[in-house]
């Protein structure tokens, strides 16, 4: 029967076709590699700014409780000005082609933001073309950290901590890549072939 639960035959069925294993994964490995040749993923420029919350000026007498809080707290007001309508405006300046209402949509650009709290932050832009994922990476990058210092001397409703810095580190020319290599295709299209070539023997066991 065709919902009968596999037994031990079935195994010994498998492990036999050693060599519809081979042919399936070198297939799927082709098909994975064609499909990226065919459609290929987005690029992903990737630029990095450098905050600092300067702990030990902050709170150099306090416990780590206190200091945690103090991270989190910054943390979600930088990640707003990051995605404010002001940054988003000032990135949107750099591509005529774009406005706020397309930049917050994520078409044709998708932004995403990595940062780990203090140390490196990530701006991620993916775009079909090149050119255009790296300068908006950078323009990103560049508005976020003016942002910033804005709100560090207007005193601005996020009330940043003064002790707060942030610096592009790398902006001018971002890093560069596709969002998804051509490995990982093959190996999704190999792990695919696989998959379906144990089913197809597992189906014609029971027909």
């Amino acid at each position: 029967m065709l919902l009968a639960a596999p037994d031990e035959n079935d195994l010994i069925r498998l492990l036999r076709a050693w060599r519809l294993w081979i042919i399936a994964g070198l297939l799927g490995t082709l098909l994975g590699a064609a499909a990226f040749a065919v459609a290929p993923p987005p690029y992903r420029a990737s630029a990095t700014v450098n905050v600092d919350f300067h702990l030990e000026q902050a709170w150099p007498q306090n416990t780590d409780r206190e200091q945690f809080y103090y991270l989190e707290r910054e943390t979600r007001k930088l990640v707003e000005i990051a995605m404010s309508d002001a940054t988003l405006k000032a990135v949107a300046e750099a591509a005529p082609a774009l406005d706020l209402a397309d930049l917050r949509a994520g078409v044709p650009a998708r932004f995403q933001l990595s940062q780990p709290g203090n140390g490196g932050w990530h701006f991620y832009v993916d775009h079909r073309d090149p050119g255009t994922a790296a300068l908006l990476a950078g323009a990103w990058a560049r508005a976020f950290e003016g942002q910033v210092q804005h709100a560090l001397r207007a005193g601005s409703p996020y009330s940043l901590e003064r002790f707060i810095t942030a610096a592009v580190v790398q902006g001018e020319v971002p890093s560069l890549e596709r969002r998804l290599s051509m490995g990982v295709y093959m190996l999704v299209g190999a792990g695919f072939a696989l998959a379906l070539s144990g089913l197809a023997l597992l189906v014609v066991r029971s027909c």
